[in-house]
């Protein structure tokens, strides 16, 4: 039965991935544009889904040379409304290159998801080369601190809780860890930040395992009693990211230079036009 559940499962991500695949074309198709790039940035790529969880589908793409060539500012993002659990949204490369030099944590994600669906051309490779460069361990940390202390606040306050939300502070507390610990871009996976950053066999770390286990086998996970080792963790956290944070090195390079000539590779790459 179990093998069956698992085959069942595999099968009905095959078939979204093409329904995905498929919603790109049309797209490319219907805005008359080339994607570059598209991946998975929510909770799925976090490694804990619920059994209802949107697709987050995030790609970056380019239009041709001569939209870019005008006195006029226009819209640099594309949106569908979410259809299917499909929640499907993609940024102009210029954007996206604007937002990389100056270190954007999502953006910085998406380039190393675990789930990537699309790739085209050399760009998306490029920027992975980049990152290390582009990384700014003080504004990612403080990223990841705002994201954990809001969530912290709205959610997780009080004897009954809202308890997948620990998941939503736990991922971001984790990932300021990692920027503190190696100065480098945390991984998206939920998982292999725990492993790497918690000490196995203590209550904490027993605790978080439980709750994700729980959250996989398909447990709501809705209102419960607040679970005492993993508030006072968070709240010592906060705590102390927010004395260290302000004290972390931003960007020491600078991208200009580079980052121009790879838009204008990427505009005759993608077009097959010299620039």
């Amino acid at each position: 039965m179990e093998f069956i559940k698992h085959k069942r499962g595999i099968i009905e991500m095959l078939d979204q991935q093409s329904q995905i695949l498929e919603e790109l074309k049309k797209i490319e198709n219907e805005e008359q544009v080339r994607i570059l790039y598209a991946c998975e940035s929510g909770s799925r790529a976090w490694g804990f889904p619920s059994k209802d969880s949107d697709y987050d589908v995030r790609f970056l793409y380019i239009r041709p040379i001569e939209w870019y060539l005008s006195i006029f500012e226009k819209r640099d993002v594309i949106e569908r409304p979410i259809h299917d659990l499909l929640d499907i949204n993609g940024w102009d490369l210029r954007k996206a290159l604007n937002l990389f030099r100056k270190s954007n944590p999502p953006l910085l994600e998406w380039l190393q998801s675990p789930i990537q669906y699309y790739e085209h051309g050399s760009v998306p490779g490029q920027l992975r080369e980049l990152l290390s460069s582009a990384f700014s361990p003080k504004s990612c940390m403080y990223h990841y601190l705002n994201m954990a202390k809001g969530n912290f606040r709205e959610y997780l306050q009080g004897e009954q809780v809202k308890i997948k939300k620990y998941f939503y502070v736990l991922r971001p507390i984790l990932g300021c860890m990692w920027i503190e610990k190696s100065h480098t871009m945390p991984p998206m996976e939920f998982e292999q930040l725990v492993d790497e950053l918690l000490p196995a066999n203590n209550e904490l770390r027993s605790e978080i395992t439980c709750l994700l286990e729980r959250k996989k086998s398909g447990d709501e996970l809705d209102l419960e009693a607040k679970i005492n080792a993993i508030n006072n963790f968070i709240h010592e956290k906060i705590g102390h990211f927010e004395k260290t944070a302000k004290h972390l090195p931003g960007s020491e390079q600078k991208l200009d230079l580079p980052l121009d000539e790879l838009f204008r590779a990427a505009l005759s790459e993608g077009w097959n036009k010299k620039i």
